[in-house]
């Protein structure tokens, strides 16, 4: 059965403005289901939107996933009263309808995870469902607006452990079979099958307390799934790790960058003890280039704007995970790395946020021995697998 993945974006946002392109953890909102969706079980992947830089930025950034693709949405669907129903059928014509399933995903719900994607197109696929959803548990009691309970007796108040709660929809993930969709014109139809997710997943973006509510689950979500391994990649960025975050430039561009000598001898030292290096930075610059080169560090990336899943792109490639990754960075694009691998540094001088998230701050400024020093400190490190 072919499986698709649709991912509806609109340019523009009342609640908060550019949501979908707003960062979170470093990343635009709409990528951390998109590469969740990629590493699912998905075929396919699809973001329908009107924002002609979110289209371009996905064939920049996702060139690496041949899962990935970006149509343009009409602006006629594209209103705040144009229903996801008839976004969800403009889309169908315009792939005529190639697929068995189809799941939409919502970029407001960035708690969703590839495990609640596969379980839901499990239901649909396996279980012969015509259509499946998510949902949460809730302990809370419902009233309506005539002032009415409407899940327990009032005089017979449940405790919480032995009140079983309602279901909820979360409006993360839906799953159709084709026949359903084609018949009833509507998200979920027929016999639909349900998939429970976390109670922490309830919470949509619609407004900025919101946001700030989920950007830290996200980040304990991270935090928490931390492992710990032999350290066998050390990932860094460049600007404010190799160098203090500064560039000469003059008439004809960029000119210099100033790089720490004692840096290069950590990294050499290094990989000596089997450890690879790996450059990860956002910008595309010929200095840069020149000088990893010297320092003879065979995996450069540049032009990166979404290290989170490049980086997971990457370990896959390597049949490796983030319990094996040191990570170097210092600002918010960062973020999610940081919270996410084995070990994560942060410069002396890196910014506030990444400070807050990282597990260790540098004594050691960048392009002054930091880099030095996290060489040194994972040498220790590895030393107890020896």
């Amino acid at each position: 059965m072919k499986k698709i993945g649709l991912i509806p974006l609109r340019k523009n946002s009342k609640g908060i403005p550019g949501k979908n392109k707003k960062k979170m953890l470093g990343r635009p909102l709409f990528s951390w289901v998109l590469s969740e969706a990629i590493f699912s079980n998905l075929d396919e992947v699809y973001v329908f939107t009107d924002d002609t830089e979110i289209i371009h930025y996905i064939e920049k950034e996702y060139h690496w996933s041949a899962k990935v693709k970006a149509l343009l949405r009409s602006d006629e669907n594209a209103t705040d009263t144009a229903s996801t129903e008839s976004v969800m059928n403009e889309f169908t014509q315009l792939i005529v309808h190639d697929y068995d399933v189809l799941c939409l995903l919502q970029a407001t719900s960035p708690l969703t995870q590839r495990v609640a994607i596969n379980t839901v197109l499990a239901k649909v696929e396996q279980e012969s469902y015509d259509a499946a959803l998510t949902v949460v548990k809730t302990h809370r009691f419902i009233w309506d607006a005539s002032g009415q309970p409407q899940n327990y007796d009032i005089y017979n108040r449940p405790r919480r452990q032995d009140f079983e709660g309602l279901l909820v929809e979360n409006g993360a993930i839906y799953a159709t079979t084709k026949a359903a969709f084609v018949r009833s014109k509507n998200r979920i139809s027929g016999n639909i099958g349900l998939v429970e997710m976390d109670e922490e997943s309830y919470t949509e973006i619609d407004s900025t307390s919101d946001w700030e509510i989920v950007t830290h689950l996200l980040a304990h979500r991270l935090q928490k799934s931390k492992k710990h391994d032999k350290i066998s990649y050390l990932v860094l960025d460049v600007d404010g790790v190799f160098t203090n975050g500064g560039v000469y430039y003059g008439a004809d561009g960029e000119l210099m960058k100033y790089f720490d000598m004692r840096d290069g001898m950590g990294l050499e030292i290094i990989r000596q003890n089997q450890v690879e290096v790996v450059i990860m930075t956002s910008e595309n610059s010929e200095l840069v280039k020149t000088r990893m080169k010297k320092l003879q560090i065979e995996h450069c990336f540049m032009g990166v704007k979404d290290k989170y899943s490049f980086l997971e792109q990457f370990l896959i490639t390597k049949g490796a995970s983030y319990s094996q990754v040191a990570y170097v960075g210092d600002d918010v694009n960062d973020l999610a790395n940081i919270c996410s691998v084995g070990w994560s540094f942060c410069p002396a001088n890196g910014t506030e946020i990444v400070k807050q998230h990282a597990d260790y701050v540098l004594t050691q400024a960048s392009a002054q021995g930091a880099i030095r020093e996290v060489c040194e400190r994972i040498m220790k490190y590895n030393v107890r697998y020896s």
